[in-house]
């Protein structure tokens, strides 16, 4: 029974994870950023435990043209019980730290990761529904369009960008959630039991999760869903799509060749912010490749929708293959962007 009671010092941050939940209550968790030409300064939402503040009125005023319901935090239950929830798990956490006793430890990590993905799971849900349930009779319409914004990250929807992200009281939970594995670990390592596959596994998890959310390549592009954000047109043809990713992860979307490159020409995002630039692959399964790693064909047969007429390939054997149907010259990324 000696191994029961918990070390002092796991105690002690138990309790601190505890009192640092308290202020969660008070500050926005997360984010959503809309910016577009017309709204250069962006709109903004914020999302606490118990309301929605931010440009709520004008988004709102934006959902209505594209059929989007509007944003009310009535609507939602959540603000009403999430309020309660993290109480439950501050005052979880300092009764473990007090009582200092390994199942509950153990209890605590189970309902608080458990808490996490469902939370996680409910607003990606939130988001669907309300990206995908348009009202037939809106004002603005675009078939096979839906404004669902990114879970984390980034997405063009038509002309606004959208970003996705953790705000303080996000990162309050996540800070508490690392120190919460950080001490199980410890207290199962400390036990009689081999714990090599769980600590193995934990380390996977979270450097799955790093990796997963630092991800900065080529996002698949979804016909009839994503928009060019050159022309603002529907990305409608699988076979003539292209992609800019910055170093910083953002990614544009676009069509045809040539709006990235009209896009590039405008200097938008400077040349040292471009991590990868990306063409779809005309044959195949039209997967992204990189430029510098493509076989280009310009034919004016091919019927790209803007007109650019440019097709990549992975392999030159498939471009001289469709050469024959489509008669054209071979060219390289250098001779489309050069001044």
């Amino acid at each position: 029974m000696k191994h029961e009671k918990l070390r002092i010092w796991i105690r002690l941050l138990l309790v601190i994870c505890g009192l640092a939940l308290i202020p969660v209550l008070f500050v926005p968790m997360w984010r959503i950023d809309l910016v577009a030409p017309q709204y250069p300064e962006g709109l903004m939402l914020l999302i606490y435990p118990d309301k929605l503040a931010g440009n709520v009125d004008i988004i709102n005023g934006l959902n209505h043209y594209i059929g989007m319901k509007t944003l009310h935090t009535e609507d939602f239950i959540e603000f009403t019980i999430l309020p309660y929830i993290i109480g439950f798990f501050a005052l979880f956490f300092i009764v473990t730290g007090i009582v200092a006793r390994r199942k509950l430890l153990y209890l605590l990590f189970i309902l608080f990761v458990g808490f996490g993905v469902l939370a996680m799971y409910d607003f990606w849900r939130w988001e669907y529904n309300y990206g995908h349930n348009l009202d037939p009779s809106a004002a603005i319409i675009v078939p096979g369009m839906a404004y669902q914004p990114p879970l984390i990250g980034f997405k063009q929807l038509l002309n606004f960008g959208a970003y996705s992200m953790t705000e303080i009281g996000g990162w309050i939970f996540v800070s508490v959630g690392v120190l919460l594995l950080l001490c199980t670990i410890v207290v199962w390592r400390s036990s009689k039991k081999s714990v090599a596959k769980f600590s193995n596994a934990a380390v996977a998890v979270m450097l799955m999760a790093t990796l997963g959310s630092c991800n900065t390549g080529p996002q698949p592009i979804i016909t009839g869903e994503d928009a060019c954000y050159f022309c603002k047109m529907t990305i409608s043809d699988k076979h003539f799509g292209a992609a800019l990713v910055t170093k910083k992860g953002k990614v544009y979307k676009f069509d045809d060749a040539k709006c990235l490159v009209n896009y590039l020409q405008t200097k938008d995002v400077a040349d040292n912010n471009i991590k990868n630039i990306y063409l779809s692959n005309y044959a195949g399964t039209h997967q992204l490749i990189d430029v510098n790693n493509a076989f280009l064909l310009k034919a004016d047969g091919l019927g790209s929708p803007m007109g650019g007429n440019i097709a990549a390939f992975d392999n030159k054997d498939s471009l001289v293959t469709i050469q024959k149907r489509f008669p054209g010259n071979i060219i390289n990324w250098n001779d489309l962007v050069k001044p």
